[in-house]
């Protein structure tokens, strides 16, 4: 069977890291769908703007590369316990096929692009290839019981995140809220645990720094715009 991208992803966050582990995790992060020159025409999402919800199957694409095993290590256990990829929401999968629920904003049709389709706390990044697209059904897709197993039990701890005003002032009150709950998820790898270290993402257009001591994130820069101590890049 041959696949081809039905659409593509657009989304502030251009790089794997900082990507929210989830969906649905970051409910404030918007992002759009963009359909192929194919699809896009206004029947093709007719009814769609009746759902809350939708399903996306798309492509783990910055992994096709990437080394693949039947065992990963999951970031809710601390990174050092393995389990099998099957049991995991890993995104380095045999084939590299994704699965999210995103919540729909709207579906604005535009003069050039078609349907464009507005959706909110997507897990992917800008430029993901997306094969098809779903609308989530309630009395079929919730199952509010079902046993979670790891992720279940593992509570996740979300960090105090510090953006100094100076930054903050040069976000909208929407990128604002957005980057605090990305950050809030600790994006560094699990077992990453040195306070001097920076680490930086890129987060609408903007290269974002920061560093974590403790519970708290303290970001200090937007790329030349600098909230702390210069000195601190220099330490990495």
């Amino acid at each position: 069977m041959e696949i081809h991208p039905i659409a593509f992803f657009h989304s502030p966050l251009t790089s794997k890291f900082g990507i929210p582990r989830q969906s649905g995790v970051v409910a404030e992060l918007e992002g759009t769908i963009i359909l192929e020159p194919a699809y896009r025409q206004p029947d093709a999402v007719r009814g769609l703007e009746d759902f809350d919800y939708l399903w996306l199957v798309w492509e783990f694409s910055a992994n096709r590369d990437a080394k693949k095993s039947l065992t990963v290590r999951p970031p809710r256990l601390g990174g050092n316990r393995r389990m099998g990829v099957f049991a995991t929401r890993s995104p380095f999968r045999p084939n590299n096929l994704g699965l999210s629920c995103v919540k729909m904003s709207h579906i604005e049709h535009h003069p050039q692009l078609g349907p464009v389709i507005h959706v909110r706390g997507a897990d992917l990044m800008d430029g993901t290839p997306i094969y098809d697209i779903k609308p989530y059904i309630a009395y079929t897709d919730s199952h509010p019981d079902a046993a979670s197993g790891f992720a279940g039990d593992s509570a996740w701890q979300e960090l105090e995140v510090v953006i100094p005003d100076i930054l903050s002032n040069r976000l909208s009150p929407e990128e604002l809220a957005a980057l605090r709950k990305i950050l809030a998820q600790d994006p560094r790898p699990r077992y990453h645990d040195d306070a001097t270290r920076v680490y930086g993402m890129p987060f609408a257009g903007r290269d974002v720094r920061f560093r974590v001591e403790g519970n708290t994130l303290s970001v200090i820069s937007f790329g030349n715009d600098i909230a702390a101590d210069p000195g601190i890049l220099l330490r990495r």
